[in-house]
């Protein structure tokens, strides 16, 4: 085998430090920014939050002033000299992120209210066993009959059902306690039954409902009825079989409306009344308002606080010196002003890209959802000169306050669907447009997928029946069928 040399010519991408550290910021949520922030300023002396420029942009309405920029005190001369001395387009990341520490905006520091109370906010709510057995222990009972009940509580789940059988629990509670019997699990059950919310520790549906319109008053018009519907015909209202519930109750039409209506007042999922499910507060990245007829976007001032190279340490680097301490500031510094960089960068593009969906979208602001556009990320790729990648990343998980609410980025991204006249509409828009056909739809009557498809024809939206129950299934309603009401 002969050895030679051979020379050859390439080009390689590489990912700096700097630009994955970019990136990873622009995917970030504000709650993960929050975090990121967090640790770089217990890891890196240089940065610092900026306590006085936070005291003196301190303001109740994030989007009746515009934004200041990085603190002067900051070394801006050093982050020149920088961005100089870096190789070239290390922090290129789809924007032009060498001039974004004069055109980018930082963040000031949430400012909390004095009201703000902080166990309000953070205290964990009442689960439904907890309730229950606090109910328990206010209940007179025997320790036999309390070991009884806290048995038959730990068997019902969130919705307020019991997830076992009676037998189940009496089979358990045998191998525990001596000489019980069913009759007594069955007596404890019924008083468990009596404990709020109503129709709790029930069986089924049937035995749900039955149990809140026993506990109802006697003199409730057509409570008999009621119950021997649900306990007896449930199946029969289920299937909108008006004639044969008139016959077995021996009722007219008018009768028979207040009694389903008395059903309808019942709550099917009793449980959920005490259970609530965590709120999740979500705080948006940008504000959208309109002044003098123009739609303006603003950062959230509250998403990040404002941060700066701390004077005193950044003068303590010595130029020339080349000791382990002095190398380790200087590594702290342009990790800071790096950092610093990133962050202003990334709220620049986030301001870029919320101020092009506006532009595109502002019939949603007018209008909502029916009027939205078909839009996907190259569109506002090619607008803005960025990669598809960073467009992503941007409307992940970022959140716009509007008129109509609080909107994350992705929203309002949808497929498009042709109509009559050869231009788009928008998938969003057409799942508004079924929403309020169905809202508006006769309850005895409802329309179906083809008749929905047809009125939508007559607007000039070409949808296969197909599309319609997909769209409508997304959105959790339910079929003709089922939707149907007697009365």
């Amino acid at each position: 085998m002969k050895q030679s040399l051979q020379l050859r010519m390439g080009q390689q991408l590489a990912m700096t430090p700097q630009l994955q550290q970019a990136i990873k910021l622009l995917q970030l949520s504000t709650l993960d920014l929050q975090q990121e922030i967090q640790q770089v300023l217990e890891s890196n002396i240089m940065l610092e939050i900026d306590e006085e420029e936070t005291a003196n942009n301190q303001n109740p309405d994030p989007v009746s002033e515009s934004f200041t920029t990085l603190n002067q005190d900051a070394d801006a001369s050093d982050l020149s000299e920088m961005s100089a001395e870096a190789p070239a387009g290390e922090l290129d990341f789809e924007s032009n992120l060498d001039n974004a520490y004069e055109t980018a905006l930082l963040s000031s520091t949430s400012n909390y209210s004095e009201e703000f109370d902080f166990e309000v906010q953070h205290s964990r709510a009442e689960t439904l066993h907890e309730h229950l057995l606090w109910q328990l222990e206010l209940t007179p009972t025997s320790e036999k009959d309390q070991a009884i009940a806290a048995a038959i509580i730990d068997a019902i789940d969130e919705k307020g059902y019991l997830s076992t059988t009676l037998e189940d629990i009496y089979s358990g509670l045998s191998e525990q306690l001596e000489d019980l019997d069913f009759d007594e699990v069955k007596a404890v059950l019924h008083k468990v039954q009596s404990f709020e919310p109503a129709g709790v520790a029930a069986v089924d549906l049937a035995d749900c409902l039955a149990l809140q319109l026993l506990q109802l008053p006697t003199s409730t018009p057509h409570k008999d009825n009621a119950i021997k519907l649900v306990k007896q015909h449930l199946h029969l209202l289920a299937e909108h079989n008006q004639e044969k519930l008139l016959r077995l109750l021996e009722v007219g039409e008018t009768e028979l409306g207040k009694i389903i209506a008395l059903i309808r007042h019942l709550d099917p999922a009793p449980g959920t009344k005490i259970q609530q499910p965590e709120v999740e507060y979500i705080i948006p990245d940008v504000f959208v308002v309109k002044r003098e007829g123009v739609w303006q976007v603003h950062l959230n001032p509250e998403i990040a606080p404002k941060l700066r190279v701390n004077p005193f340490y950044a003068g303590m680097v010595k130029r020339a010196d080349n000791s382990a301490d002095n190398t380790s500031m200087k590594n702290h510094l342009q990790e800071a002003k790096w950092f610093i960089k990133s962050l202003l960068g990334r709220n620049e593009t986030l301001l870029r890209v919320a101020q092009c969906i506006v532009e595109k979208q502002g019939g949603f602001l007018e209008h909502g959802a029916i009027a939205m556009k078909p839009m996907v990320l190259r569109d506002v790729a090619e607008e803005l000169e960025l990669h598809e990648s960073t467009i992503s990343r941007v409307t992940t998980q970022k959140y716009m306050h509007t008129p109509n609410g609080i909107v994350e980025f992705k929203y309002f991204f949808s497929s498009h669907v042709s109509t009559s006249e050869g231009g788009e509409c928008s998938a969003t828009a057409i799942r508004a447009f079924i929403k309020e056909l169905i809202a508006n739809e006769p309850p005895a009557k409802p329309l179906s997928d083809d008749k929905i498809a047809k009125l939508l024809q007559k607007e000039g939206i070409n949808v296969a029946r197909r599309t319609i129950a997909k769209y409508r299934e997304a959105m959790f309603i339910s079929s003709s069928n089922e939707r149907k009401r007697l009365l």
